[in-house]
């Protein structure tokens, strides 16, 4: 079930800014590219699982893995259940997971993988029972890329017709400009077999955001669909990505307000909304002083009474 929150754009991208957060996962080490984020988050009664991403540098990794871990606290403190290596995939790295309950009962986590010595990335499913054996679970390539494009950091929002955002990034123009991104949206029967709708949002031509945009959160609001996501100006901004919210229906969204941070300099990217028992949590990947980042969490919009 989508997340809903009664927060107009201005007023989530207000409170996702200005909302004191609370490390969940501190960086494994000082220095750029030492780097947890990318989180996803479920709710299972009142339990809070948190599948993100773990990053070292250039040459001593990159996306190492993506790790599962459970709350019982309300979503402050968590105990790492599984990880999933990038070697089980052949994979130069992981970016962002997508982890999701089934209709049936089951878990699937997306995972985003990069093709050595490549631009190109594609996205596969993993699928078991519970959490812990999703490692070793039945996988199926569900976007799997070409030469012309590259797809990571879906957003998968499963029912009876399944809905994903992905990050598309275009391979057509060379090494040099396979930074650019764009997000599609896609529909699918059983969130495996995907039927891609065209993008949902693109870059703006001399806007902060002119290297493209990328989803990571939708949610219902009352101004229709509302969605965080990740933009930046140029390749240099690449890593540093800030956040905006944009408004419309899940297959055409349009800028509303943001980014924050207003200036460029420290990322904050790759949010996820989860409605908790206490209301509705963020989870965000954010820069420190050093070049590291920590995954954060903050309780953005508390529940009424």
């Amino acid at each position: 079930m989508r997340v809903r929150t009664a927060l107009s754009a201005t007023e989530l991208l207000d409170r996702l800014r200005d909302t004191e957060a609370t490390v969940v996962i501190p960086a494994p080490a000082p220095g750029p590219g030492n780097w947890v984020g990318g989180p996803s988050a479920v709710v299972d009664g009142d339990t809070i699982w948190l599948a993100y991403r773990l990053r070292r540098p250039e040459g001593s990794g990159r996306g190492l893995a993506n790790i599962l871990a459970r709350s019982d606290d309300g979503g402050l403190s968590f105990e790492t259940v599984t990880t999933i290596p990038s070697s089980d995939f052949g994979a130069a790295s992981l970016e962002r997971p997508a982890l999701v309950r089934r209709p049936d009962g089951g878990w699937r986590i997306y995972v985003s993988c990069s093709t050595p010595n490549s631009k190109h990335w594609w996205v596969e499913a993993l699928d078991a029972d519970t959490i812990a054996d999703l490692p070793s679970g039945d996988r199926t390539v569900a976007l799997p890329g070409d030469d012309v494009e590259a797809w990571k950091d879906v957003i998968v929002q499963p029912g009876e017709t399944w809905e994903m955002w992905a990050c598309r990034h275009p391979l057509d123009g060379g090494d040099d400009q396979a930074d650019r991104m764009s997000t599609w949206y896609a529909t699918s029967p059983d969130g495996l077999d995907w039927t891609m709708h065209g993008p949902a949002i693109d870059a703006r031509p001399g806007e902060w955001d002119a290297r493209g945009a990328r989803v990571c959160a939708v949610v219902d609001g009352p101004e229709g669909t509302l969605a965080l996501y990740d933009g930046r100006a140029s390749a240099d901004e690449n890593f540093f990505e800030r956040t905006a919210v944009a408004v419309g229906t899940p297959t055409s969204l349009t800028y509303a307000a943001g980014p924050a941070p207003a200036a460029y300099g420290r990322a904050l990217r790759y949010a996820c909304l989860a409605q908790t028992s206490a209301g509705i949590r963020a989870y965000y990947e954010t820069g420190t002083d050093d070049g590291s980042h920590h995954l954060v969490t903050a309780l953005i919009e508390p529940r009424a009474g």
